[in-house]
This record gives C-alpha cells, structure tokens and sequence, in this order.
C-alpha cells in the first residue's frame, strides 16, 4: 500500500463526510411542495405557456392535466406548437378546452434562441398582447399534473412572496434502466443546487427545474424577460439565478407533478443527461478533467480500497461507500424502490462520468445541445 494510495482513500471518506454533514443536506429530500399550504385571501391570475415540439403521443394527456386543474382564480392555458412534424397542434386544439385552451404556431427560431426558449417567449408575448396575468406557468408538454398542483404552487408563492416557484417533476421510473440512472440524476442535481440553499434567500446558491415553474410575471420583466436567457441550455437554472436578483425563489421535489415520458434505455437517459452536462462545465477542457478526477476518487476509489479491508485504506474505503450508500436512501424511498441500489451508487456514478465526456464529444463534433433534432450549444466556451 502507497502513501497516495492511502491518501486518495482517506480523501474519498472525508469528501463524503462534507456531502453527509455540510452540503446543505441536500440528500435528505426535505423539500417536497405538497397541497398543504394556507389559500390567498385572492387568488392572482395565472397562465400556463407550454412550448410542444413533436409531442402528440403524450399532449392529450398532459394538457388535459392542465385543463382540469381545480384553480379559484383566472386561469388560461398557450400551447406553443413549435413547429411539430406530427399532430401535435391538431391533437390540442381538439380537446374540451372549456374556454382554457389557446394553441398558437410557433414561428422559426431567430440565430441566437434555443428552440425552447423561443417557443416559450412566444407564448409570454401572446399572452402579455392580450390579458398579462400575475403569474406565468411554464411547464413543459410532457408532464402531468394533479389537479390541485396550480393551487399548491401559486399557495406556496403567495405565503412567502417568492418570485419563482419550481419543481422538480417526478421522473418516469419503472425500467431496469430507469431504475438504475433516474433517481440519481435528481440525486445529483440536488448535490450540484443543494434544494435547501437554494430557498434560503440568503444564500447565493439558485436553481429551478425547468418541467414546472411558477414565474411572477413582473419579476421576468425586471430580468429582461426569456431573451436574458435565449442561449442558456441548461434555461431553468440560468433563470433561477436571474430571477434571485428579483425576490425568494423556492426548489423542491414533487408527487405532483410527473413526466409519463418513459426512457427507452441507458442510451437514451445518456442523451438526456449528455444535452447539457458540458454546458454545466462551462465548456472548459480543464473543468471537464477535474470533474472526471473528482469523480472517480468519489465513485471509484472506495469500492477498489474496499476489497482490501486489512489495512487502513480498505476501511477508509469502506467507509466512504456507506456514506454514499447512506446519502442515496432518502431519494430511493422517494422513488419507492429498494435502499440496496445504495451499493450501486459507485457504478451509476462511473456511468455518469462516461455521459459528460460524451456531452463533451458531441460538443467538439458540433453537437452539442440536442433538442428535438437541433443541435443548440453555442460553438465558443
């Protein structure tokens, strides 16, 4: 056994030991938005912007959540067909909207926008020519919402006079695969915006989840609006930033709200995450090498060091894999699946390393930001 052996081991544990006990407590799962909040005395206006790209499988089914939302106050629903190849558009406006529905066709995206984002700008613009509304819902087609969800985020927004309220929509998670990479996703996005940082106005931390956001309107304005963003492809964690600068902001986790799109394998879950893991490091060569260095002594060190428990390293290795294992549970029981997918965390955590060097490939290939079949990240860091 080395002296740099030893070292990186006993790094491992104590890098785990500062996740367990200093992160926030970002594994915990506290933060959860649930219907239990005091109703406003007035309940403000609201609109729901829904940008829909190809999306005619699931839109029936998701902007029939959003018309049956139990709402006490004025509440209207933009679709923003963007551009769709299938029946997307069609399919919506079919519904019994009951007088809730507008579908509007997107135009195409000026140089500059993400797809997304210019989908979504055109539906704020539809809706400030005609009647703005207090707030702005920006949801994204394929997640479902209960009904009382509307109720709980615009209650939620109202007792703590927050600018932005988001949700992290519960991931489809019925697959082997699914089962294997899904929570941690959430997982380590809660490590990357510690949930409780993020809502301690205090704190300089900010994030949002992009499936589901409650927007003061007014707030948006003061940023810029969407254009401040119209590059970003990480979208919902650029405006989360931008909107802190305005008031509170709020990030939790949700039952309430739920992608039914389901992931047809690794390969698949491995694009969701490759779209913008690079961008997260600020395209820089250097930070991608650091993150691939933090990760293997975080993922890969302890399971090797604990092969050998004879020595000092083993144990320090062992450690560190509890600790991780320890970290994962809140999430799973979150997910309802079972607390031994802990002992896997250092595998899914290789996989993960794998998916950002590959973000970084496609980037380098000029493929950076795929999204409905464009290619979206900005060609300089």
């Amino acid at each position: 056994m080395t002296v740099t052996w030893l070292t990186l081991c006993a790094l491992s544990f104590v890098v785990w030991i500062y996740l367990l006990i200093a992160r926030g407590g970002y594994w915990l799962t506290r933060e959860i938005n649930e219907a239990n909040l005091p109703a406003p005395a007035v309940w403000p206006s609201v609109a729901a912007v829904v940008p829909a790209r190809d999306e005619g499988d699931v839109i029936a089914r998701t902007i029939g959540s959003l018309i049956a939302q139990d709402y006490p106050g004025p509440f209207r629903i933009v679709l923003v067909d963007d551009q769709s190849t299938d029946e997307t558009g069609e399919i919506a406006r079919a519904l019994d909207s009951r007088g809730r529905l507008e579908v509007i066709s997107g135009s195409a995206r000026p140089a500059g926008w993400t797809g997304k984002l210019w989908a979504v700008a055109q539906g704020i613009a539809y809706v400030g020519s005609r009647d703005p509304s207090e707030y702005l819902w920006l949801t994204d087609a394929d997640i479902e919402h209960s009904p009382d969800n509307l109720r709980a985020l615009v209650a939620r927004a109202e007792a703590g006079r927050l600018v932005l309220v988001s949700e992290m929509a519960k991931l489809h998670c019925s697959t082997w695969a699914e089962r294997f990479l899904i929570p941690a996703f959430v997982y380590f996005f809660d490590m990357l915006y510690p949930f409780y940082w993020v809502n301690d106005p205090h704190n300089r931390t900010a994030a949002a989840a992009g499936g589901s956001m409650l927007v003061k309107r007014t707030g948006l304005e003061a940023i810029g609006g969407i254009e401040a963003i119209r590059s970003e492809i990480i979208d919902d964690c650029a405006l989360g930033r931008r909107m802190k600068t305005q008031g509170p902001i709020w990030l939790g986790l949700t039952e309430m709200a739920r992608s039914i799109r389901p992931y047809s394998g690794m390969r698949e879950i491995g694009r969701m995450v490759s779209r913008s893991a690079y961008a997260q490091l600020h395209y820089s060569p250097l930070v991608l090498t650091g993150t691939i260095l933090g990760m293997l002594i975080l993922y890969v060190v302890p399971p090797l060091a604990a092969l050998d428990l004879s020595g000092p390293a083993g144990l320090a290795g062992l450690l560190a894999w509890i600790a991780m294992a320890v970290s994962f549970q809140p999430m799973l029981r979150f997910y309802r699946l079972s607390p031994l997918w802990g002992i896997a965390l250092p595998a899914i955590g290789i996989v993960y390393t794998v998916f950002t060097f590959d973000s970084a490939l496609q980037h380098w290939n000029g493929r950076g930001g795929m999204w409905k079949g464009r290619a979206q990240a900005m060609t300089r860091a």
